[in-house]
């Protein structure tokens, strides 16, 4: 007979991806045999599932896209850069195929409507050397992925229970990643240079997006620490998850993903105790105590293998403990150089891509913006604020009226956060995005029932 812990599949599923991890470690090209299996199994499963589960097929394919993006950047998996975003966008645009979309969402047409003046405008305002389809694809992947994931989302009835799961499979993928990194630098001390972002730490890519999809698994392992470990040993087991991936979050020395993940974790704790019930709070109480101290341990432990660097870090000191003039590590400048673009070109915007393009020309760098505010702002204009005030307004004006969505603050304020630190450079914010946008409906005998009160 098996253990009883291997009868849960999420417990084999885990360990599936761990055992992922370690063989793209050990044979890095797996990982396009990872991305080819993953994509064309994605694919078949919409195609074939009954009219009744196409819904659950869609969204889960693209939580596990959102959630391997990074993985498949930093170890060359993906069949191009941005795979996994056209991936999401494919994947909407069937589940709109086979289940239609609501005509409430109508906002989100006109939204990606008003995003192609700034392309007509960037073919006359980039620079000569600028690769002109490349740069468009760059800034733009990320909001047309955003506005297609609104439209299939919008008003989309769900269970508790699938949303739970889609959020499941997007921390697969995060679980794999986690492995890889520890593999690929497993002695972080030997890779210290100071208090910036830390390469190596980051198995060789970008820290911030690094730091981000993680930040999200520290999130939804936070999620289901709370809803979904009914047992002692699968509550320990997502401690221990969470433990793992905070590290490798913190260690990036990338702030931005921990602080976005932490603002919501709040919001969800904040949310949940509010709607539980007199002996649910008692219940929610005892596991905040085993995550408090989880957390701390995991922050011990980071501060002891950087020799209290990351402290300095997070302080906004250097390695010799002085104060760094500029908390936001350039990307106020580059802000504000966005607002100067807005303001010389206040109806049409720049063009899109066309702030990075002027930063190139004049020979400060291949600064991409990591504040969509900024950009949108910068490069569409009037459009732009069009756009923000859709994009901000439009999910809080929903959820007035459709409050049962659990995560709905959580995952709001984490595509605000990661918006205003990252850019859109990965479909996570995106999807998360389209989430707020679900109509949750409750279930009849479920374990959610027993454990929220409504």
């Amino acid at each position: 007979m098996k253990p009883h812990y291997l009868k849960d599949k999420y417990v084999v599923q885990v360990l599936a991806h761990i055992g992922i991890g370690i063989a793209i470690f050990i044979i890095e090209p797996l990982s396009k045999l990872y991305f080819m299996m993953a994509m064309i199994y994605f694919i078949w499963r919409i195609i074939v599932s009954s009219n009744a589960e196409k819904t659950k097929a869609v969204l889960i394919g693209c939580a596990y896209f959102t959630g391997a993006e990074v993985l498949f950047r930093m170890t060359e998996g993906g069949i191009a850069y941005e795979a996994s975003k056209y991936l999401v966008i494919l994947f909407m645009l069937m589940g709109m195929f086979f289940k239609g979309l609501s005509g409430k969402g109508y906002p989100y047409f006109f939204y990606l409507i008003v995003l192609v003046p700034s392309i007509l405008v960037a073919s006359i305002t980039l620079s000569f050397d600028a690769r002109f389809r490349t740069n468009i694809a760059f800034v733009l992947s990320g909001p047309v992925c955003l506005g297609i994931a609104a439209l299939f989302c919008y008003d989309r009835k769900v269970s508790y229970n699938l949303l739970q799961d889609v959020i499941k499979f997007m921390v697969y993928p995060a679980i794999t990643t986690t492995t890889y990194l520890f593999l690929y630098n497993p002695s972080i001390r030997d890779t210290l240079s100071g208090t910036a972002s830390n390469l190596e730490a980051s198995g060789g890519f970008g820290p911030n997006q690094v730091a981000t999809i993680l930040g999200l698994g520290m999130l939804v392992m936070t999620i289901r620490i709370f809803l979904k470990s009914p047992s002692l040993f699968l509550k320990l087991l997502n401690l221990i998850i969470l433990g793992a991936m905070t590290f490798r979050a913190i260690v990036t020395f990338s702030r931005g993903g921990v602080i976005a993940a932490m603002i919501c974790i709040a919001a969800f704790l904040w949310i949940l105790y509010l709607r539980s019930s007199y002996q649910q709070k008692g219940r929610i109480i005892g596991s905040f105590i085993l995550f408090t101290m989880a957390i701390l341990i995991t922050w011990v432990i980071s501060s002891n293998q950087t020799y209290g660097l990351i402290d300095k870090r997070y302080a906004n000191e250097d390695a010799l403990g002085r104060e760094k003039s500029d908390v936001t590590t350039g990307r106020m400048e580059i802000f504000m150089e966005e607002i100067d673009g807005f303001l010389s070109s206040p109806f049409l915007g720049i063009g899109a891509s066309r702030g990075k393009d002027i930063r190139v020309v004049e020979g400060i760098g291949h600064l991409p913006s990591h504040n969509e505010i900024g950009r949108l702002l910068s490069e569409h204009g009037f459009f732009g604020v069009l756009i923000i005030l859709i994009l901000v307004i439009k999910p809080l004006a929903y959820h007035s009226s459709n409050k049962k969505n659990l995560f709905f603050y959580a995952f709001y304020f984490f595509w605000f956060a990661t918006i205003n630190h990252s850019g859109m450079r990965i479909a996570a914010p995106s999807f998360i995005y389209a989430l707020t946008l679900l109509n949750v409906t409750n279930e009849k005998n479920t374990l959610y029932r027993k454990q929220i009160k409504q």
